[in-house]
């Protein structure tokens, strides 16, 4: 006969698994930032390669632990809702990625550092409050980082204006241009996934306090 203490400890795996997965994602995010301003590149799509499978795994485990747990410690729609978009992060930097290898030569002197910094701390952030569900669903620090989330999107998104003027008006190569802008959206997509997360974290937090 089990006990209500160890059903309840089973559900409680799914803090350490979602944590696990936005660490996944956070290590993604700053090897996207080491990725444009490296040289060497080779360690840095290692790294990507390695938390991709990761976050891949822990997805999948995340999943089939969902099938065989009678009691979770999360409503169940909320762990698959974080779950879905705690992989669509590692998801869209792996696209600029990829892309990035292609493109970066003809991209000489575009940077991207500033956002990817941005992505990287809105990574963070979501670390942090994926860390905050196991500690009693306090209203109050979930809050604050919410804030300092939605902060980091809107400089994103204030940095996106920099260089789109200066590729467009400036600039007399309308495929540099393209290449550029593709990138920059793509970065921006990635802190919107951030975002995502934040916003489904900070719904659980208020739905159950």
């Amino acid at each position: 006969m089990f006990s209500l203490q160890t059903i309840f400890g089973k559900g409680d795996k799914f803090y350490g698994l979602l944590e696990e997965s936005a660490e996944a994602a956070l290590e993604s995010a700053k090897a996207l930032h080491e990725l444009v301003t490296q040289a060497d590149r080779a360690p840095v799509m290692a790294a990507f390669a390695s938390a991709r499978a990761r976050e891949k795994a822990l997805a999948s485990k995340i999943s089939e632990e969902l099938v065989n747990t009678f009691v979770t410690a999360l409503d169940r729609e909320d762990i698959e809702a974080l779950n879905t978009s705690l992989y669509k992060i590692p998801k869209a930097i792996e696209k600029f990625a990829e892309r990035y290898e292609v493109v970066s030569s003809r991209l000489t002197g575009v940077d991207f550092a500033q956002r990817t910094l941005v992505l990287a701390r809105s990574a963070e952030v979501v670390a942090q409050m994926i860390g905050e569900l196991r500690h009693g669903l306090r209203i109050g620090p979930v809050k604050k980082l919410q804030d300092r989330l939605q902060t980091l999107e809107s400089e994103g998104d204030r940095l996106l204006l920099v260089p789109y003027r200066t590729l467009y008006i400036e600039n007399d190569d309308p495929m540099r241009a393209m290449l550029a802008k593709d990138l920059f959206e793509l970065i921006e997509k990635a802190i919107d996934k951030c975002r995502d997360v934040g916003n489904i974290v900070y719904s659980i937090v208020l739905k159950n306090s």
